[in-house]
């Protein structure tokens, strides 16, 4: 394993977009010291801000320190594992394909942007416009999972194509807007203006929901076979699900029936 250890001093932004498992093993500590990184408008040798022990032939990269100003950590990530010690900045895991990444605390905005594959797990909170697309783009998450423990910003999962977005705690406004297919499990409360033209996907609400936009129909109420398969697949990877939920009754509604109208709102009931 790698060690990275912080020895940053300021807030200006770094960048360490080319620092992956898969682009580092083979080379020696002094190559990896070398590695240029973007430290505001210079480029700088990583090991001005970090001290590197260990080995990279195991594919696995560990972080330690506030990295709060660090960003695109885990960019196009293929492979391996990444450990964040501490909090980390914007665009983690953006674009990645393969690998995993944990972080320990929060996590910037942008986390798993347009992903296609992979795993990131945050047990802190995230910031806005976690697993969706770049502003242009027409398609966010394609593939892979997000699981958050905290809360999480605006616009998540914006323009999702496939995959997974679980949210321990609360989410902001513009929940998975645009979305065509994917999951998105919130289990804490929800800002209004979710699923705005949504076409297929589903999204559920396990701590209460806000007013729906006028464009979703109710339908019918009891359980839900698919979202207690994705609960209990969310426990065997440790993520916190109350029991009653796995057997609890949900309210559907269908929309956005601006759009397609395919996708499903699930609103658990209370017990």
């Amino acid at each position: 394993m790698l060690t990275f250890i912080s020895r940053i001093t300021d807030s200006l932004p770094l960048e360490v977009s080319g620092l992956l498992p898969s682009k580092v093993a083979g080379q020696s500590l002094a190559q990896i010291e070398r590695l240029p990184v973007l430290h505001g408008n210079r480029t700088l040798p990583l090991a001005e801000f970090f001290s590197v022990t260990g080995r990279a032939d195991d594919g696995k990269l560990r972080f330690v320190g506030d990295l709060s100003s660090v960003h695109h950590l885990g960019e196009r990530m293929d492979a391996g594992t990444i450990h964040v010690a501490g909090s980390i900045g914007r665009h983690l895991g953006a674009q990645m394909t393969g690998g995993e990444i944990t972080v320990e605390r929060d996590a910037g905005d942008f986390a798993g942007c347009e992903m296609r594959g992979g795993k990131i797990r945050i047990l802190g909170h995230a910031g806005h416009a976690i697993g969706s697309a770049y502003a242009g783009s027409a398609r966010g998450m394609r593939g892979g999972s997000i699981l958050v423990h905290g809360n999480i910003g605006d616009e998540a999962a914006n323009c999702m194509r496939r995959g997974l977005l679980a949210v321990g705690g609360s989410a902001g406004s513009f929940l998975a807007g645009d979305m065509l297919a994917g999951s998105v499990l919130v289990f804490g409360a929800c800002a209004p203006r979710l699923g705005a033209n949504m076409r297929r996907g589903t999204i559920a609400l396990l701590g209460g929901a806000p007013p729906l936009l006028p464009t979703f129909r109710p339908g019918t109420v009891g359980p839900r076979q698919i979202l207690r398969m994705l609960l209990v697949h969310l426990q065997h990877r440790g993520f916190p699900v109350a029991a009653g939920l796995l057997d609890a009754e949900y309210q559907v509604f269908h929309g956005d029936l601006l759009s397609l109208g395919r996708g499903e709102v699930f609103v658990a009931r209370q017990q």
